[in-house]
């Protein structure tokens, strides 16, 4: 047993120095060479994490997962708020800035921040513990420094930005009608097509070199929310800077493939969904967008100095606290067991970054072992050809039918409903331009989706008006009132069509478009394009009319191919009862691509959470599986 034990012990050390060299020399490749790993304070925290409860976190990420490649730490939003009464997620003139209208953290959670120092002894701390450091940061400019009209720090001189013979301050390049939809008392988008402008971000992002930041999530500027020009910007900023910057987009309510591809190289990771919290429903609405993103070739192309990746968002496991709430940590995950491994499965499969979010102070045994399960990382870090594999079928089990099953030819039947919905696309989408004015008898216009126009379904039409100027002034940049339309639902309504939600959204949410009271905001207007699609002021996106399906359930499936030659096979039932799935070796070798030409003749199989040794499989591979769960299998071919 002492000789098992010891043999047991040197064979982990070598694996863990292995894993390690692996790290290394895959990071010389280039920046975030492989699906980043880490830890974020959101989930446990909101935005009410102070110095003491991060760093205490940062010491048990390096004690428990650093071994395992998690290497970030990162502080989310709001850092520079002060934590007093009135102050929440979306309160204004409550945070701590400086003469250049940069933002800082707020000394009072944050006291070695005091004397200018900014997050100088954090970054030194967290480094120290072999980690690097991160900080959530939101679009261009706060409301609070263009009220107050600071000066534009030009990093070039140490001084003031010069040029045209005048100084320049915050309300010369603030663009207020494109604040953040979801946080309008927060911040608002800069013009960088000025020198100020462009100046203002590369003072932001060069502090926070200077503070030591290895890590930025840039938020408000993907999805719904898309503002490339700032976008393209901050890249070139990060680019043209001596320390390497990760570089994370988030959130990315309603992305598609379209619009990635017009990012993907400017950064490292992006988000493809709105927040993702332990909610089931969360869970199953990214199996969509994983398949859709793949399918894209999206997973690990060219980003920033290295590579990017599409981001699924946070894994919110363990001792986790609400969306919103000023109270910090207080719940255990409300997913169970099983809905807890369907997550970690796909995240794996799809090669997602993995950021934990729960409170690393009460870090559980179960939750530990998901995060470092060593299946999972492999596939994570390590595995190609990943993918939806559509060749699965599925039966609902009979009461108490448990363990191996064969191939039924009953397959489980799932309710499908669809449902059309106003969405928002890359104005490249060939989908976006079936828009087209029609005149009513009383002279008043409509703009109508006239797809499937000869199908008895009616064409989805709004009503248009002039889009009014500003209340407060001139629009400034390119966002003048002339020429823009507000939408409206019907002639008299004073409800006009958002492009963006005025909240954050989840996983399970899908900013279809909303009608909200009609303002003077970018987010509001439109203009119709002589190709016929609907472009939006706010984002630059375009608007269609999309059919949604909504299933209560159904059968999954993602393939992947291993470095040693293995493949890997996931098996995701969403039904809410147990289900018989199963798989024919022939279908798995179709897909794969060095076994196309070849006669797989057997394959043995593991399968990893249940920790069961199928043996010879000659036909097919299958199981039952727990209503919203998964099986992983891990096959050997000849």
């Amino acid at each position: 047993m002492i000789l098992k034990a010891s043999f047991f012990i040197v064979f982990f050390t070598l694996f863990l120095h292995w894993e390690a060299s692996e790290t290394k020399s895959q990071g010389e490749i280039g920046q975030a060479s492989l699906p980043p790993r880490g830890w974020n304070s959101y989930d446990s925290f909101c935005w009410t994490i102070s110095e003491e409860e991060f760093l205490k976190n940062a010491e048990l990420v390096a004690l428990r997962l650093k071994a395992h490649g998690y290497q970030y730490v990162v502080v989310d939003f709001l850092w520079y708020r002060k934590k007093i009464e009135g102050a929440y997620t979306d309160s204004y003139g409550y945070d701590v800035i400086d003469e250049w209208g940069r933002m800082l953290p707020d000394p009072g959670r944050w006291p070695s921040s005091r004397g200018g120092k900014g997050f100088s002894e954090v970054a030194q701390k967290v480094h120290s513990m072999g980690l690097k450091f991160g900080i959530h940061v939101m679009r261009g400019l706060s409301k609070q420094a263009f009220n107050a009209n600071t000066l534009i720090l030009d990093t070039t001189t140490g001084k003031a930005y010069e040029e045209a013979g005048r100084q320049w301050h915050a309300q010369d390049i603030g663009i207020k009608e494109r604040a953040c939809a979801w946080m309008t008392n927060g911040f608002m988008s800069v013009n960088t097509k000025l020198g100020a402008g462009r100046a203002f971000l590369r003072s932001l992002y060069q502090q926070y070199a200077d503070w030591g930041v290895d890590f930025v999530k840039h938020d408000c500027v993907f999805g719904d929310d898309l503002d490339l020009d700032e976008i393209t910007v901050v890249s070139e900023v990060l680019n043209g800077l001596k320390r390497p910057i990760v570089y994370s987009l988030s959130p990315g309510t309603n992305a598609k493939p379209t619009m990635a591809k017009d990012i993907s190289g400017l950064v490292n990771m992006y988000r493809v969904t709105g927040d993702d919290w332990d909610d089931w429903n969360d869970v199953s609405a990214h199996f969509n967008v994983a398949r859709d993103f793949s399918a894209a070739n999206l997973v690990g192309v060219k980003g920033l100095k290295g590579k990017s990746w599409p981001d699924l968002d946070m894994l919110p496991l363990g001792w986790l606290t609400d969306a919103g709430s000023n109270l910090g940590p207080h719940r255990n995950c409300r997913l169970n067991l099983d809905e807890q491994r369907t997550q970690v499965t796909l995240w794996s499969m799809v090669r997602s970054p993995f950021i934990f979010g729960g409170d690393m102070r009460k870090l559980d045994d179960t939750t530990f072992n998901l995060l470092t399960n060593p299946t999972l990382l492999e596939i994570n870090w390590f595995s190609s050809n990943n993918m939806e594999f559509r060749y699965v079928t599925g039966s609902l089990s009979s009461p108490g039918k448990h363990g191996l099953t064969h191939n039924s030819k009953n397959e489980g039947k799932t309710s499908v409903l669809e449902t059309r919905v106003l969405a928002l696309r890359s104005c490249k989408d060939v989908k976006a331009n079936e828009w087209s004015t029609k005149v009513l008898d009383n002279d008043v216009a409509q703009l109508c989706w006239e797809e499937n126009s000869n199908n008895r379904t009616s064409p989805f039409c709004l009503y248009k008006r002039k889009a009014p100027s500003m209340s407060e002034g001139v629009m400034v940049y390119n966002h003048q009132s002339h020429g823009k339309l507000h939408l409206l639902v019907t002639e008299r309504t004073e409800l006009c069509f958002s492009a963006s939600s005025n909240r954050k959204l989840t996983s399970k949410e899908s900013s279809r478009g909303s009608f909200s009271r009609c303002r003077s905001h970018a987010n509001q207007m439109w203009e119709l394009n002589n190709n016929g699609t609907l472009k939006n002021s706010y984002s630059g996106l375009c608007a269609s009319l999309d059919i949604v399906k909504a299933s209560s359930g159904g059968v999954r499936s993602w393939l992947a191919t291993g470095r040693r030659g293995e493949i890997y096979l996931a098996f995701f039932n969403l039904n809410n009862q147990v289900t018989d799935m199963s798989a024919k070796i022939s279908d798995i070798a179709k897909v794969i691509p060095r076994r196309r030409s070849s006669n797989v003749a057997t394959c043995t199989a593991r399968e990893v959470w249940s920790a069961t040794n199928l043996g010879a499989l000659k036909d097919s591979v299958s199981m039952s599986v727990k209503a919203h769960g998964c099986a992983l299998f891990v096959l050997h071919c000849n």
